[in-house]
């Protein structure tokens, strides 16, 4: 566990290091903001590719949900734990150099936080709460679903390719739309659907219907996941309107262009 701990400590920070060194000499016309912001975005879908990897194989090798055990669990926890710290840094990094402030300070700190608290409380949580729990409190049952949390990871490297593409000037192009579609179904399926996903395979092992899986359960175990859930609605329906946002300008933009060439 602490070595995975160390491991972790030092490939994403590195990662993320790396990635700016090579942009910064590969791009010279980059701005410090456009390097930072795509290493941040390159790390993070490092990162989701790892977690999407380590959940599959949890959860295809886990019969039993509740007591059947997966080594990746704890170690993968424990590797992805410092990713949260390191990812609230390379953030307001991203932020600093995006608004081009004059040297760090306390209204700096204030502006990102306001911005971007619910991220930064989202990877806390998973810090200061869903670590602690997994790696000592679970008593070793639940490896299945802790493995399904993993897979909610797999829509974060669309979600990257996005911001990436409308970095380079490219979000009105067919690539952008076409990822677009896979961001909103693989988030809404990954991050949304899987949790009652989690209840149907629950009820299933043992006999209890669907409807009725919320009522077998503890408390705390379905507060914790409405607790997760919650952003993960929010998030899907900012995206949603964006895409109409995205969806109308284009429209508009296209019936503009056909008013001009019939005049």
């Amino acid at each position: 566990m602490f070595t995975a701990l160390i491991c972790g400590a030092a490939v994403f920070p590195g990662l993320f290091y790396g990635f700016r060194v090579f942009l910064r000499r590969s791009l010279t016309g980059w701005s410090e903001a456009d390097v930072v912001g795509v290493s941040e975005r390159l790390v993070s879908s490092i990162q989701a590719c790892l977690s999407t990897a380590a959940g599959v194989t949890v959860v295809t090798s886990c019969r039993d949900v509740m007591t059947d055990s997966h080594w990746l669990v704890n170690a993968y926890v424990s590797f992805g734990a410092p990713y949260m710290v390191y990812d609230i840094f390379a953030m307001y990094l991203s932020h600093y150099h995006t608004q081009r402030v004059t040297g760090h300070s306390l209204q700096t700190l204030k502006a990102f936080l306001t911005k971007d608290w619910m991220m930064v409380l989202h990877h806390l949580a998973l810090v200061l709460v869903f670590l602690p729990i997994t790696l000592f409190f679970r008593r070793g049952l639940g490896d299945f679903f802790i493995g399904c949390l993993f897979i909610t990871e797999f829509s974060t490297p669309f979600v990257s390719i996005a911001r990436i593409l409308i970095q380079l000037g490219l979000d009105d192009t067919r690539l952008h739309r076409i990822n677009g579609v896979v961001v909103l179904l693989s988030f809404f399926t990954c991050r949304i659907l899987i949790f009652p996903y989690m209840y149907w395979m629950y009820g299933r092992q043992f006999g209890v219907p669907l409807h009725r899986v919320a009522f077998h359960l503890p408390l705390h175990c379905n507060l914790g996941n409405l607790v997760i859930l919650a952003p993960q609605v929010h998030w899907f329906i900012l995206l949603l309107r964006k895409a109409c946002r995205l969806y109308l300008r284009q429209t508009r933009g296209t019936g503009h262009k056909d008013r001009l060439k019939t005049h």
